[in-house]
């Protein structure tokens, strides 16, 4: 019993503290309010309804911006990791563009979109972008050169080699990719969401 319970005294403790110099005033209210009226800003917000339409809007922006962003990133990392022809064009621009932070266009994203719906679904877009690109060129790059001799020894060639033996090879370094982009995904949303809150 003292074990299951001893990982919870340091948040415990936290949590006391935290509603005591918030209610003796050390901690300003409007900066970090009370745990006690956080909870129940919770429950009235849930109880209302509110709280569950602000959640299915933020979802359905977050996936629609991981549809944009990751669809084009998995179709442009499929297209270079096949060809040379499109590696050469694409991959070397897109490469010193992953290097620029998702959060430093933020200035750019205002600018360009002001702070409405299409600013927040760009910057998420593309910040989920470059995990699903990089991972699914990678994939597509690490299928092993001797299964696909081997499948073309057997016939398979053009479709029926790339849905049978390449895009199965390529498929778990391209969910990493997709693990990545969904973490990242709700990050740029808070971010975005918090930079255009009235």
């Amino acid at each position: 019993m003292r074990r299951r319970l001893t990982p919870w005294l340091l948040p415990a403790a936290i949590l006391v503290a935290w509603e005591l110099a918030s209610r003796s005033g050390l901690l300003s209210a409007r900066i970090l309010p009370e745990p006690a009226a956080v909870a129940a800003a919770f429950w009235r917000l849930l109880r209302s309804g509110e709280l569950a339409h602000h959640v299915a809007v933020s979802t359905v922006r977050a996936f629609s911006a991981l549809a944009l962003g990751g669809g084009l990133g998995l179709v442009l990392g499929l297209l270079t990791g096949t060809w040379k022809a499109a590696e050469a064009l694409l991959d070397t621009t897109l490469q010193m563009l992953r290097n620029i932070p998702a959060l430093a266009l933020i200035p750019l994203v205002i600018l360009w979109f002001g702070i409405d719906e299409t600013a927040k679904l760009f910057l998420v877009a593309v910040g989920v972008f470059f995990p699903v690109y990089l991972n699914t060129f990678h994939g597509i790059r690490s299928v092993d050169r001797d299964l696909i001799e081997m499948a073309r020894s057997y016939g398979l060639s053009g479709w029926q080699l790339y849905r049978q033996v390449i895009l199965p090879g390529a498929l778990p370094s391209i969910l990493v990719g997709l693990r990545f982009s969904l973490g990242l995904m709700w990050v740029l949303l808070i971010v975005a969401e918090t930079l255009s809150a009235q």
